[in-house]
């Protein structure tokens, strides 16, 4: 990586547009890949240009991908299957199947039937254990059933999985009784169950605190009357009961109900509710919440409040800042001010010492009135912009500049 970075910031290497596709749905990346119609069609980075690695057959509407995550496996394990060692994209079905596929063939390598009672519809990794998370629609009260004096105390489910293999850990039911009655939102992650609520609280639970009964993938479960995990219809019991609410580890107020959690050591960075902290960030201590420091959105420290716009057509204005971790260079994505379709360039900082270190312009005009998405993965910079109902994707490569 330390001879990739020196080759990059040589002045005989440039960054040069080397393709570009537009599609009518989203376009997704991750980790040398582009997706393009609902995760069907991939194509690879990894050439001069990126090249289709598989196309799925057509899915019908009850078969569609609502959602996917990329899975690798760390080079360290031993596993039993040789499958297991391979890139796989997780993909859940609108009809409730989990499926594994190669990353690189669309190979089926498995599939899970999940439940026939809950419709689930979001997939969300907890990287640091290992784990997935698979997340139903959340359950709302009826006009009829609030006439009828009903209450769904149910707010959703959750599906949890270990990979490399994988292997359930099992199904959680999210509980009003439980957990209070302004449950909007609950997210797994760091070992962390992160539930928040509609006054704008969130309050973490340990997730090990509350697995109880185990299941395993394809075999017979007491839960299910002896049935077989995993298989239609019967999918996957509820096997984690929470009758009493777990002893809350950390709560916070904040906008948006965004809280991270990270650092050594422990910290936690969130926007205070109050309106004259809109778009700053504190940075706090989770030992006693004593503030460390405060930044903007732009990742600036605060000494001095001021307004700006952040459209001033008179100066150049940053835009948004990708992080690539194996070369240690920040990509900062900054826009010229010009009316019109303005211009982008993107410059390549070291994340140490905030040096600049050299400047990539974008040849496609930058209109922020749509939404941009900026990838820099080693010798690869992806941008992926929306105009419209069309979205488009621009790929550069690190080449040799021409003279």
């Amino acid at each position: 990586m330390k001879v990739l970075r020196g080759i990059l910031l040589q002045d005989n290497r440039d960054f040069i547009k080397a393709w570009s596709k537009t599609s009518k749905s989203t376009i997704m990346y991750e980790s040398g890949k582009i997706y393009f119609e609902n995760y069907q069609n991939c194509y690879s980075c990894v050439h001069s240009e990126p090249q289709l690695l598989y196309k799925l057959p057509k899915r019908s509407k009850l078969e569609k991908f609502e959602d996917a995550l990329l899975c690798q496996s760390p080079l360290d394990n031993t596993l039993t299957s040789p499958s297991d060692h391979k890139p796989s994209l997780l993909a859940l079905t609108a009809n409730n199947w989990l499926y594994r596929l190669s990353a690189e063939t669309g190979e089926e390598l498995q599939r899970v039937y999940l439940s026939s009672n809950h419709k689930f519809r979001y997939l969300g990794w907890d990287v640091s254990q290992e784990m997935f998370y698979v997340k139903s629609v959340q359950n709302k009260d009826t006009l009829l059933a609030r006439q009828a004096g009903i209450t769904q105390n149910t707010v959703m489910h959750l599906a949890i999985f270990h990979v490399f293999p994988l292997q359930v850990v099992g199904m959680l039911e999210i509980n009003k009784k439980v957990f209070g009655n302004s449950v909007t939102d609950v997210v797994l992650s760091q070992g962390v169950l992160v539930v928040s609520y509609s006054n704008k609280s969130v309050k973490l639970y340990s997730f090990k605190h509350i697995v109880q009964r185990k299941l395993t993938l394809g075999k017979q479960s007491s839960l299910l009357g002896g049935k077989t995990v995993g298989d239609v219809p019967f999918g996957i019991p509820v096997n984690i009961q929470i009758t009493d609410c777990p002893p809350v580890l950390f709560e916070v107020s904040c906008t948006d109900n965004s809280v991270q959690i990270g650092g050594y050591p422990w910290h936690y960075i969130y926007t205070p509710l109050h309106k004259n902290h809109k778009g700053t960030h504190h940075i706090c201590s989770l030992k006693d919440s004593t503030m460390v420091f405060t930044v903007t959105s732009s990742g600036r420290t605060v000494k001095k409040r001021f307004r700006q716009l952040d459209d001033d057509p008179d100066q150049e204005t940053f835009r948004m800042v990708e992080y690539e971790d194996e070369l240690d260079l920040l990509a900062v994505v900054v826009t010229n001010g010009e009316e019109g379709e303005g211009r982008a360039h993107i410059r390549l900082h070291d994340n140490q010492s905030g040096q600049l270190l050299r400047t990539v312009d974008l040849v496609e005009p930058w209109d922020e009135t749509y939404r941009h998405e900026l990838f820099f993965d080693k010798d690869t910079i992806v941008h992926i912009e929306q105009k419209n109902s069309n979205f488009c994707c621009h790929v550069y490569k690190l080449k040799a500049a021409s003279k």
